[in-house]
């Protein structure tokens, strides 16, 4: 729901904030929040060894920053609910690598539910079909985009989470995409732009970091317990909440095509993540 929140916040300051310095700005108010709990949770921990911080440092570039910055591109060429649409996605995509990795077993249910998520995009999408492309798809290649990193960096952060404390790991990665974030949105003058923000805008700014600084120590103590498969299924709020928040707050159209096409997201995560039997799996240890 947070992230949902966040689209349609991002959504209406992306044409007076550019997309990466949105996304700098987003995870440094997250970094400062999560900072005073992550120094506490460092006491008596030993040091990772560097290739550890590396590989943290990566995935948090990738999730905190790379994933963040395509969205934020995409949604300056797409409106909020349909891109929120697109990043649900985001937990299909995880399952179909956690196949390939060998983590997941592909079956008919999976199968079933990533055809049904796609028909529900393509259903959400058909205006878009019906115009010929004239406008291009870069706008929603970028959001799928967004939702292939991510998936990618959820599934291959739990070794790390379950090595060292959450709070720690989510302000170290918030850390890292800040640096990175820092240097890509030079391109955009950050400095010059941040001085001359509105209050509005920099009040949805503290909106969309705390949020992230929030969701994402819980995105990530939920990683760290759970299969990344279990946890990323709960993004099916996400088109949800930012399709009734994008029609409330920005007045954006929510025609029943659309409705119907969460249906059949919906749908298809349910199938897709379905136990195979009715047995509950046994806790991860």
């Amino acid at each position: 729901m947070l992230v949902g929140a966040a689209i349609v916040a991002s959504r209406s300051v992306v044409l007076e904030v550019p997309p990466l310095t949105l996304a700098l700005l987003r995870y440094a108010v997250g970094f400062l929040c999560l900072l005073p709990f992550a120094l506490a949770g460092l006491r008596g921990l030993e040091r990772p060894p560097p290739r550890d911080l590396w590989a943290m440092a990566a995935l948090g570039t990738g999730q905190f920053g790379i994933l963040i910055a395509l969205l934020n591109w995409g949604l300056q060429q797409v409106p909020a609910a349909p891109a929120a649409l697109i990043f649900s996605l985001f937990p299909l995509l995880t399952l179909l690598l956690g196949a390939a990795l060998g983590s997941e077993r592909v079956t008919a249910r999976l199968l079933g539910g990533v055809l049904l998520s796609i028909a529900g995009v393509g259903l959400a999408l058909a205006p878009k079909l019906q115009g010929a492309g004239r406008a291009g798809w870069w706008g929603e290649l970028a959001v799928f985009a967004s939702a292939c990193v991510g998936a990618l960096c959820s599934v291959l952060y739990r070794p790390y989470l379950q090595r060292y404390p959450t709070v720690p790991v989510s302000a170290f990665a918030m850390l890292a995409s800040v640096l990175f974030l820092a240097v890509a949105a030079l391109a955009e003058a950050w400095p010059a732009r941040v001085a001359t923000l509105s209050a509005g805008a920099w009040a949805v700014v503290a909106f969309i970091g705390l949020s992230s600084g929030l969701g994402y120590f819980w995105w990530l103590h939920a990683l760290k317990h759970e299969p990344a498969t279990r946890v990323t299924v709960f993004l099916a709020l996400n088109p949800v909440t930012a399709a009734v928040l994008g029609w409330a707050l920005l007045r954006e159209p929510l025609p029943p095509q659309l409705l119907l096409a969460l249906g059949l997201i919906a749908v298809g995560l349910f199938l897709a993540t379905r136990p195979a039997s009715g047995k509950r799996r046994p806790a991860p240890g």
